[in-house]
């Protein structure tokens, strides 16, 4: 007897076309009952739907990964192939905002009352994809009266919705992809030192004020040149006051109070300095892979969220969103606001050019190993 696996496949039956091709009738029994442009719109949503379960499936893989006790160098290519796919799949994303523009604001407006009160916001693949990158829940901006975000994601009546129930078991599955991130990054050996080492604390305060002595350095020579331009005091003066309170923000984010999480905030932040600044030894040259993939997707989230705005303005203006948000507003400060790996994004601001580095103890370190 042949397993059903044994079956001759044909294209349709495996992409399953014909159930793909009978979802775009939105509240009705069939698609012929709307217009073009109605089916435009459930089809694009349709589509953004597939590309976010891809999303996800990348994230969690990475997180997965960093969830280790120990990440293997060679690891981290596999995290970064993944994490280069998710970007890819936002530029697409981003892209589609072209076809909902070919909407004309009277045609979607024949159809907008019957999405009421529905929002792009329920969308729970969306909101699984914030959880699980790292944004935390007291970072989100009501969608409108609501006191949380989830009372937004409940059914019309008030009662759970598969949304809501989505988005709550993402919730209890912990940890985010920041929080391993970080994880992993404070147990990166910072200038041939372990996190673990019996000195630990006191090699990692001597690596950050040789980096900062060297950053002051650099600073006083752009300075002087800086102010040698100018030609004038006052223009002189002024050039100092900026560059030495650069100088006190830097010192500042490498030596945080412990508000912002003392020594353990400043090995994090240390460690994606060390990586991106040393990042021609062989060991470091995945983790910096990786970092750059982890800012290039925040980066791609950001123009997703202004793309989807400046779309939402075309379309419709600046009407209150169908789910009672403010709209474009609303997506505005998102777009603004929805930042996660903020420290990530910081130390470029900090970075020396490869000449005016530090010299590292021991270099050796971060080598290939037979």
């Amino acid at each position: 007897m042949k397993s059903k696996s044994a079956k001759p496949t044909t294209y349709w039956d495996y992409i399953r076309i014909d159930d793909l091709l009978s979802l775009q009738s939105g509240l009705e029994e069939d698609d012929s009952e709307l217009t073009n442009e109605e089916v435009l719109f459930i089809t694009v949503h349709q589509v953004y739907e597939l590309w976010f379960k891809l999303t996800h499936r990348e994230l969690r893989a990475a997180r997965d990964l960093f969830t280790a006790e120990r990440v293997a160098e060679q690891e981290l290519s596999g995290a970064a192939r993944g994490l280069k796919r998710a970007v890819t799949l936002f530029r697409q994303l981003a892209s589609q905002f072209e076809v909902m523009e070919t909407l004309p604001t009277r045609e979607y407006l024949e159809f907008r009352t019957k999405l009421m009160p529905a929002s792009g916001f329920q969308s729970a693949q969306m909101r699984r994809i914030e959880i699980l990158f790292g944004l935390e829940e007291e970072d989100r901006i009501p969608l409108g009266f609501e006191g949380s975000y989830k009372e937004a994601l409940k059914s019309s009546d008030g009662s759970p919705s598969p949304a809501l129930k989505q988005v709550e078991e993402q919730l209890a599955d912990m940890p985010t992809l920041k929080t391993v991130v970080d994880e992993w990054l404070y147990r990166t050996p910072i200038d041939s030192v372990a996190f673990d080492a019996p000195d630990a604390p006191e090699k990692l305060n001597e690596f950050i004020e040789r980096f900062l002595q060297s950053t002051s350095d650099e600073l006083d020579a752009n300075c002087r040149y800086a102010a040698a331009c100018a030609g004038n005091t006052d223009d002189s003066q002024r050039l100092e006051k900026v560059y030495a309170k650069e100088k006190e923000n830097i010192r500042a984010f490498l030596q945080p109070s412990e508000k912002e999480g003392g020594a353990r905030t400043a090995r994090i932040r240390t460690a994606m300095l060390f990586i991106v600044t040393y990042r021609e030894l062989p060991l470091l040259a995945w983790p910096r892979e990786f970092l750059d993939a982890l800012i290039e997707l925040e980066q791609v989230f950001v123009i997703f969220r202004q793309r989807h705005a400046r779309m939402v303005e075309r379309v419709i203006g600046r009407r209150a969103g169908t789910g009672g948000s403010a709209g474009v507003d609303y997506l505005d400060e998102t777009a603004l606001k929805y930042r996660i790996f903020r420290d990530l994004w910081a130390i470029r601001t900090i970075q020396l050019k490869s000449s005016a580095s530090p010299k590292l103890t021991d270099p050796e370190f971060y080598g290939f190993r037979a």
